[in-house]
């Protein structure tokens, strides 16, 4: 019978930014269900009781540890865990991140605090976990997969939000120069960049015809939809993928600006012509 290349039994997953209700706990629970024993961090202990406390008592392998990963202390914290955890460490999920409306604000009103925690929330939480997970598996000599979380906003232009964007940029490149560094070790390395997400709903509320004008596939994703394509890059099914970024937001990263809702260029007005363009 062929392996289930999806399988992870007997190996262990750390997700960073766990305990939020949303995409890291979506991940902690499907990788634990494909048999992983997954280490779920948060910062905050009632985050971690609230929403992995179920998982737990539904007789999964996750572990919760309330840890900071922008620290050195918490990433010591989540690295002595997986020290003492049973099993053969395999990878790692790197998913905090994110940025508050009050940072928003146009490129000239910046401050160096804002801008400091950004990267700080992005950036420096992914790269210090993913180093000491990287150095730990080199050390036990075995290959492994470190999966960060980037967004759409990093591959192009972030008007109004420049600190993230450039946050999420600088994510990818770290992806990329740790791919080239550790693929001889057998260590992959790769990212997934969001779109427009339907949970949180907080910032991005429900609006189909919005959705409809902005989004190809004409809907905001589903956490499970991007979980699903992080299970993906810690598998065995991607042994030969690193380095890469695989974008999943319905196509809004295809769509250039002078699109009109249908897809047609808003600056073509001959109507034979669109017709023709529609196979109209």
């Amino acid at each position: 019978m062929e392996q289930d290349l999806l399988r992870l039994d007997g190996r262990i997953v750390v997700v960073s930014g766990a305990g939020g209700g949303g995409l890291g706990t979506t991940v902690t629970r499907m990788a634990a269900r494909t048999g992983a024993t997954v280490i779920g961090v948060s910062r905050n202990q009632a985050n971690l009781d609230q929403h992995l406390g179920p998982l737990v008592a539904q007789g999964l392998a996750v572990i919760p540890v309330a840890a900071d990963v922008e620290t050195a202390a918490g990433v010591a914290t989540v690295m002595d865990r997986v020290r003492n955890t049973p099993g053969d460490l395999h990878g790692l999920v790197s998913v905090v991140g994110g940025g508050t409306p009050p940072t928003w604000g146009p490129a000239t009103d910046v401050s160096r605090e804002n801008w400091h925690a950004l990267f700080a929330r992005n950036l420096d939480s992914m790269f210090f976990i993913s180093q000491a997970v990287a150095a730990r598996l080199r050390e036990q000599g075995r290959a492994g997969s470190l999966v960060a979380i980037s967004s759409i906003t990093g591959l192009g232009a972030q008007p109004y939000n420049v600190a993230y964007g450039a946050a999420k940029a600088a994510v990818l490149s770290v992806v990329r120069t740790m791919a080239l560094e550790l693929a001889a070790s057998g260590i992959r390395v790769n990212a997934v960049a969001p779109g427009a997400m339907a949970s949180p709903a907080s910032l991005l509320p429900p609006d189909p015809v919005l959705e409809r004008r902005a989004i190809p596939m004409g809907r905001k994703g589903s956490v499970g939809e991007i979980a699903a394509t992080v299970l993906f890059l810690l598998s065995d099914m991607a042994t030969y993928m690193t380095g890469q970024c695989l974008t999943v937001d319905g196509g809004i990263s295809l769509k250039w600006s002078h699109l009109a809702e249908d897809n047609t260029p808003v600056l073509v007005t001959n109507q034979a012509f669109l017709d023709a363009m529609k196979g109209g």
